[in-house]
């Protein structure tokens, strides 16, 4: 009797709350693979920095935020940049503002999946996503990336890849440090 009532408010956690009343569960909805939280933009231009981004190329952040590393990828160092965002209000807040500064012929972003975007094209891929997240979209990665193609990670490594090199910074100027990752697809 006393496991009984132990486990019966578990139950929901353990099998879903929807099934223990009768109802269908929820259409499967991708999560998201990281909180939003904002790359100092200082730290924004030290991983395009890193990655070596040159005018013309081809710019992906994955899980672009506000779209930060988008605009200061087209607007300071030339780049067509491509942001991918799950949220629908970071994907319209970003949007407007790429408009508003007139980038839009070298910035967008993209509002869906980043797990299901095509990076054929990309030179170099910026993430900040969580270790788990960094896990999913390797494969991915491996799969769709040119050769030569750069990928900087920003304070998580990809799990199974050996970075070409790690910058640490001990101060954003917010008082964070931050360790960046540059990986090369070969």
């Amino acid at each position: 009797m006393r496991y009984r009532v132990f486990l019966l408010p578990l139950l929901p956690a353990l099998f879903g709350a929807s099934l223990l009343v009768g109802q269908t569960p929820p259409e499967k909805k991708t999560p998201k693979l990281a909180p939003y939280y904002p790359t100092p933009e200082v730290i924004v231009e030290k991983m395009l920095q890193l990655g070596a981004v040159k005018k013309g190329e081809k710019v992906f952040d994955l899980g672009s935020g506000d779209g930060r590393i988008v605009i200061i990828a087209a607007e300071k160092f030339g780049a067509n940049a491509v942001g991918v965002e799950f949220d629908k209000d970071l994907y319209q807040q970003s949007s407007d503002r790429i408009r508003k500064l007139g980038l839009s012929d070298r910035a967008r972003i993209i509002h869906g999946d980043l797990l299901e975007q095509d990076y054929t094209s990309a030179d170099v891929i910026t993430v900040y996503l969580l270790p788990v997240s960094n896990e999913k979209v390797r494969p991915l990665l491996e799969r769709q990336l040119k050769k030569g193609a750069r990928i900087v990670a920003h304070d998580f490594t990809v799990a199974g890849w050996t970075p070409e090199k790690e910058v640490s910074i001990d101060d954003d100027g917010e008082g964070r440090s931050h360790t960046l990752y540059l990986y090369r697809r070969p």
